[in-house]
């Protein structure tokens, strides 16, 4: 029967578990079918979750009469609209493979799309308001994909606006470690989803293989190997400024000029001349040695502290934390410090920070070296920026439970909302309260946040997944776009 049939023959074998036409041997027989079964374990699996859920979910939101035709048609349009947009990385992640895009073994999404409820939902209801047999009229579309959205669980909407803010105005993006499946996949999604332009750094041979091999759209990215710039006059103006601002380090030409071929110091040198806008590094090398050759080439602004803080989104909404990557025992004042730094940071992203400097007391119920640090921390703070909404020291459940905090603390300039921004007392205590809510509290991590550089850089988890390394590329673009504002109105001042 298959041999009979038409060139590109489509075949939906639908009988559980096992086909009226068993997958193997349809394969075997043709190599143009394009194969669907109800099984999760071969390609187009034809699931009647992709439709039946979110076609009732439009229909009740709409209190529509009935379910007609126009909304079944409806949401087979957007289920098939679907299959040709970009795959989430999350669905990639759950069916253990790579790179999934729209072609036989891709002709319908994956039932765990989390775009379906937004997609399919919306289309029907539009088709039940349009054909006449909704009693309800969805007036704000944009509101009701973000109510639709919010009923998976979790509320990421800081990051969808940030991303809207990236698209405005996207930036170069030089990604130190490209020579990486995840770092290229990161690539591809920031660059179709216009988040940022990306600028690719390692081998050229092996980046353009791994490009071929999973397929990525990305043969007009610009890649390029320090190890092969060594005569460009751009290498040399690189290694100077290098050996300039360390050569009273202990830095020779001859260093300057072998550190430079490495990627970390070819890059931030890339963002220091203005070659790039931002970079992004830390995938596969430990904090510290990614950090440095941005200390080295582009250093701390004027007068600044330098910090690391984490965005947890959790679903009570976010959480910033801070510092969780550089300042190992901070004195209470350079604490402070970082409390303003962190705080200025979070009210970029559009958030009002409500602080609260963390202790294992109360306001004054042990006086041990932490506790004491703590609470002059805070008298810093209301001392010197006293328009910062800021409390301790407290412990971590009085900030983040208000109803606790005002039955046994009323006093405190915190009561009325729970706390937002938690400040660690030092690096150990921070770095070990992201990491625990990160994995036991279902909470996702956006960082590390690398605050206080002369110039936009940003240092990934080791090891981070490929949304979280999407998520920091649209951090590290929206804060470059905030650094050329402050430059653009440096200018302007001059003239």
């Amino acid at each position: 029967m298959l041999k009979t049939m038409a060139p590109r023959p489509i075949v939906l074998a639908m009988a559980n578990p096992n086909p009226e036409i068993a997958y193997d041997l349809a394969v075997a027989t043709r190599d143009d079918i394009i194969m669907g079964t109800g099984r999760s374990d071969y390609p187009n699996q034809v699931n009647n979750v992709l439709g039946f859920p979110y076609i009732f979910r439009g229909a009740l939101d709409v209190r529509a009469k009935a379910i007609n035709e126009e909304m079944k048609i409806a949401a087979v349009h957007a289920i098939a609209a679907l299959a040709k947009e970009p795959v989430p990385e999350e669905v990639n992640q759950a069916y253990n493979t790579n790179n999934l895009r729209f072609g036989p073994d891709y002709v319908i999404p994956k039932p765990t799309d989390p775009r379906l409820i937004t997609e399919v939902s919306m289309a029907v209801a539009k088709a039940a308001i349009e054909s006449g047999v909704a009693r309800k009229k969805i007036e704000n579309w944009d509101e009701y994909r973000e109510q639709l959205r919010k009923r998976l669980g979790k509320d990421d909407g800081i990051m969808r606006n940030l991303t809207a803010i990236a698209k405005n105005n996207p930036k170069r993006v030089v990604f130190a470690e490209a020579d990486n499946y995840k770092t290229l996949r990161a690539a591809q999604i920031v660059k179709e989803e216009g988040i940022a332009i990306p600028i690719l750094l390692g081998n050229i041979q092996k980046i353009k293989d791994l490009i071929e091999e999973y397929a990525f759209d990305l043969s007009d990215v610009k890649i390029i190997d320090p190890r092969e710039e060594t005569k460009s006059p751009r290498f040399a103006e690189y290694v100077e400024n290098l050996y300039k601002k360390r050569q009273r380090r202990g830095l020779s030409k001859f260093d300057a000029t072998q550190l430079m071929t490495n990627r970390n110091y070819y890059a931030a040198s890339m963002v220091e001349f203005g070659d790039a806008d931002t970079l992004i590094s830390g995938l596969t090398r430990n904090y510290a040695s990614t950090i440095r050759p941005a200390l080295q080439v582009i250093g701390a602004k004027p007068g600044s502290r330098i910090a690391g803080m984490y965005m947890m989104l959790t679903e009570k909404g976010p959480l910033f934390f801070g510092d969780t990557t550089v300042n190992e025992n901070p004195t209470a004042e350079e604490l402070a410090d970082i409390t303003v730094l962190i705080a200025k940071t979070v009210r970029r992203f559009n958030v009002k920070p409500r602080v609260a400097v963390l202790s294992y007391s109360n306001f004054g119920s042990n006086d041990g070296p932490t506790s004491v640090k703590v609470r002059e921390t805070v008298r810093i703070l209301h001392e010197q920026h006293p328009d910062l909404v800021v409390d301790g020291e407290l412990q971590a459940n009085f900030a983040l439970n208000n109803d606790m905090l005002k039955s046994n603390f009323p006093f405190s300039t915190l009561v009325g909302e729970a706390a937002n921004t938690l400040i660690f007392p030092n690096l150990e205590s921070g770095n070990i309260a992201y990491k625990l809510l990160q994995e036991v509290g279902n909470a996702e991590a956006v960082g590390p946040i690398l605050l206080g550089m002369n110039k936009p850089v940003h240092v990934l988890q080791l090891d981070s997944s490929v949304r979280e390394i999407v998520n920091m590329v649209t951090i590290a673009v929206v804060d470059a776009q905030a650094h050329e504002k402050k430059i653009e109105y440096v200018r302007l001042f001059q003239r």
